[in-house]
């Protein structure tokens, strides 16, 4: 079974890599895997306020997943398997693909202007190194692009 690894997160291109990869697996039999990201707290004196300014990080992250899981149960019928994730970006991506060799396909958005972001960047940069496909979804494609792609 193919399994698309998409990173969830408030951008717009988000949610487009996130449409890309619900149509890719609803038409080859496969499942995605939705990441979301929790950025590490810089360090603050005190510890009480560090501790509950990452636990609201990593709440507003898992609502984020949950209801981009509850979008793709709805569109495909599927229930995609959640993770979320302290740390950088890049890092937390590289370990998940490590223990997930199940991975068929890492999908990121660009954003549709400007620099394409900063996971779009690196990853493109170590596409070699990877152990699956990079799938790199521009951020302005309409839902009709979608559907003629995927």
């Amino acid at each position: 079974m193919r399994v698309y690894l998409t990173i969830v997160d408030e951008t717009e291109e988000a949610r487009v890599a996130l449409r890309f990869a619900a149509r890719r697996a609803a038409k080859t039999g496969g499942v995605v895997h939705l990441l979301a990201l929790v950025p590490k707290q810089a360090f603050n004196a005190f510890g009480g306020v560090q501790a509950t300014i990452e636990e609201e990080a990593r709440d507003r992250a898992e609502i984020l997943a949950n209801g981009a899981a509850g979008e793709l149960m709805v569109e495909s019928g599927k229930m995609p398997q959640i993770a979320v994730r302290v740390g950088d970006g890049k890092t937390v991506i590289t370990e998940y693909l490590a223990e997930h060799p199940e991975v068929a396909a890492l999908v990121l958005g660009a954003a549709p202007e400007g620099s394409p972001g900063p996971l779009v960047n690196h990853f493109s940069a170590c596409v070699g190194m990877l152990p699956c496909p990079l799938f790199i979804v521009p951020g302005g494609l309409t839902e009709e692009d979608l559907e003629r792609l995927s």
